[in-house]
């Protein structure tokens, strides 16, 4: 069983009760998607704010890298040098994300190269935050080798910054609009997410957890890609 760089999984009481919530979630995000008719865009920010939004979004990744890098020395003083596991999963974020930068980019552009090709970057960069941000707040109290919660905010706040920051960069393109496909998309992630708490939401070192993981990853990128569909078929 790989114990470092990983998360205690979920079990008895608090499996079900993690389950019970994220199907809450998954219904209330199915209804909110038959209930819309019209696909939710935000206006885009100015010049001053585009720009402000661009530097917290590099503060962020800068802040959270000397974090982690502080985290992870206090881990080693802790515990002694160790390798953490490979990740399963990330050669299916890596094929996820260039597949979702093409089709962002296929689907935008009548609206011009420069247009297509800014749509494309904001909508993979935020595209795992969809995934990251919930799967974390389920997993940062789970982290195993156990750290102080001085040592965990550490490191999860800064990663939060980075992930509301990257979702931020959404509203730089004037495409990007939330239809029933998001919601959807959405709620389909969240009932695998229950499915998986099912299973204790355990690490992806089996084929069950493995495929929930991976599934759910998958989704978060086709909520992105459906931020850009065209207006005739989102609506």
């Amino acid at each position: 069983m790989v114990q470092y760089g990983t998360w205690k999984p979920y079990a008895g009481r608090e499996a079900l009760q993690l389950t019970l919530v994220l199907l809450v979630v998954t219904g209330v995000l199915a209804f909110l998607g038959a209930k819309l008719r019209h696909p939710l865009g935000v206006d885009r920010p100015g010049k001053a704010v585009s720009a402000l939004l661009m530097v917290m979004w590099g503060l962020s990744l800068a802040i959270f890298l000397i974090a982690a890098s502080t985290y992870v020395r206090e881990l080693f003083s802790q515990y002694g040098n160790f390798t953490p596991p490979a990740s399963p999963i990330f050669p299916i974020t890596g094929l996820s994300g260039l597949v979702t930068f093409v089709m962002i980019a296929f689907l935008t552009r009548h609206h011009g190269l420069k247009i297509a090709l800014s749509g494309a970057t904001v909508g993979t960069v935020a595209a795992p935050m969809i995934f990251e941000f919930p799967f974390d707040l389920i997993v940062m109290h789970r982290i195993y080798p156990p750290m102080s919660a001085q040592f965990r905010l550490l490191f999860f706040l800064p990663l939060f910054l980075v992930e509301i920051s990257s979702l931020s960069l959404l509203t730089l393109s004037p495409l990007a609009k939330v239809s029933r496909f998001t919601l959807f998309s959405l709620a389909a992630m969240f009932l695998i997410f229950a499915v998986w708490a099912l299973f204790g939401f355990s690490y992806p070192s089996r084929p069950i957890p493995f495929a929930l993981n991976a599934a759910s990853k998958i989704l978060c990128f086709i909520a992105s890609v459906t931020l850009f569909l065209p207006h005739e078929v989102a609506s």
